[in-house]
């Protein structure tokens, strides 16, 4: 079997898509005896995980380290969910660790993410590793990766998704993000206003809470900027190379991390700013240039879609922006179409390949209805793909003006498939 074989395989053996409880992937880390002997740092929050793994991966590679990460989810290839030393595995590499799951499960049906969670840190487990980074997927408290034990856990920012299973609210989303931390283990925040039952169940359990704002600081300039830990401190620092209102929060984070591991993963200071100059990670406010320009950001719910139009607001002037939107159905689409409808000229809307994402004419409809501020003479329009939008709104654009590719991880990928666009128009 191939490794797409395996995947078709993983996704008929659970009724449910997501279906949330520890007690399988409990049972079957015992099964299979996984367990990591490297340090485990494990990163949960609404946003900012992504460019948080990609910063600890980039600094840790840059120290020397050897280095496996599991991020989530992939944008074009599943073998992208599976880093080592910097770099996607094969899919070949990945395919006897399916099959000892599957020899290892039994009559246990496992979800899809159950599966290929387990199938993948199997995978980084059998390799000689020094640091080992985990993508929280959904949640935290019943999410598959936290079967495993973290040395040290990292909280992002926390905001409303995935309502229906994390509660209505910041506190009960906070609250369920604060279970991958640990009893006398380091847990390391980096929202600036978190909820308080982040704190309250660290203190509950005996976890070593960091804060930002209180145990690690940051501050800057337009060249610079510079850190304070409890105990260390960097200065001089270049800005990372991810674009975004909120990459130094998570930067804050990640050194805050290091701090909390210097005994076993003692870092440089030019480890550092080499690793943050150096970082990078598709999808997350990737401008790629050309005429028009060309921006891609997997924003897909309410707080990162207002960071991403702060982003937008800050690139300098374009006579028009087009945008590629699509998204899963079960989005906060009012929210996003508010937030976003005052800044775009153009609206091309698309089909996704899988039964969860909304439809392009409902996504148009949608919009239609919503009674949203909108530039006069804005103008919507539906295609059956991610790339026929693409192709619509750059010919439709001007070489002066941008073109914004957003929302779900499908929609980036979509236009990614065969490798980043240059657009070009004389």
């Amino acid at each position: 079997m191939t490794l797409d074989d395996w995947l078709a395989h993983c996704e008929q053996l659970h009724p449910k898509e997501i279906d949330m409880t520890l007690a399988r992937v409990n049972a079957m880390r015992e099964r299979l005896g996984l367990k990591f002997e490297a340090p485990v740092v494990m990163v949960a929050g609404t946003n900012g995980k992504g460019s948080t793994c990609a910063m600890l991966e980039s600094i840790a590679l840059r120290a020397g380290y050897r280095v496996g990460l599991y991020i989530k989810p992939h944008l074009v290839h599943f073998q992208e969910r599976c880093r080592v030393g910097g770099e996607p595995v094969t899919a070949e590499s990945l395919i006897e660790h399916f099959e000892a799951v599957e020899a290892a499960r039994g009559e246990v049906a496992l979800t899809y993410f159950e599966f290929t969670t387990l199938a993948i840190m199997r995978r980084l487990a059998a390799q000689a590793l020094d640091l080992v980074i985990l993508e929280v997927g959904l949640g935290g408290r019943l999410d598959a990766v936290n079967c495993i034990d973290a040395d040290c856990a990292v909280i992002t920012s926390i905001d409303l998704d995935h309502t229906e299973y994390l509660g209505p609210d910041r506190e009960s989303v906070g609250r369920e993000k604060a279970h991958i931390m640990r009893a006398g283990r380091a847990v390391v925040c980096s929202d600036p206003v978190p909820p308080a039952s982040i704190a309250a169940h660290a203190q509950s359990i005996g976890a070593d809470l960091r804060q930002l704002g209180r145990d690690f600081t940051y501050g800057g300039d337009r060249q610079q900027w510079q850190w304070s830990g409890r105990s260390r401190r960097f200065s001089g620092l270049a800005y990372p190379a991810l674009r975004g209102v909120n990459q130094l929060l998570n930067a804050a984070g990640v050194l805050a991390v290091f701090e909390a591991l210097y005994e076993r993963l003692p870092i440089s200071a030019q480890a550092v700013r080499t690793g943050l100059a150096m970082v990078e990670l598709p999808g997350r406010f990737q401008v790629v240039p050309g005429q028009p320009a060309l921006v891609l950001d997997v924003a897909h719910n309410p707080h990162a879609v207002a960071a991403l139009a702060q982003n937008l607001d800050q690139m300098g002037f374009f006579p028009r922006t087009h945008v590629v939107f699509g998204a899963m159905a079960d989005k906060d689409l009012g929210e996003i179409f508010k937030r976003m409808a005052p800044l775009v000229d153009s609206w091309h809307f698309c089909d996704l390949p899988l039964p969860r994402a909304a439809k392009a004419a409902d996504l148009m409809a949608r919009f239609e209805t919503g009674g949203f501020e909108s530039p006069k003479g804005t103008a919507l329009y539906t295609h059956a793909t991610p790339m026929d939008a693409l192709g619509a709104a750059a010919k439709a654009a001007d070489p002066a003006d941008r073109i914004l590719v957003f929302g779900s991880f499908y929609t980036v990928g979509g236009v990614l498939a065969n490798g980043t666009p240059r657009l070009s128009r004389s």
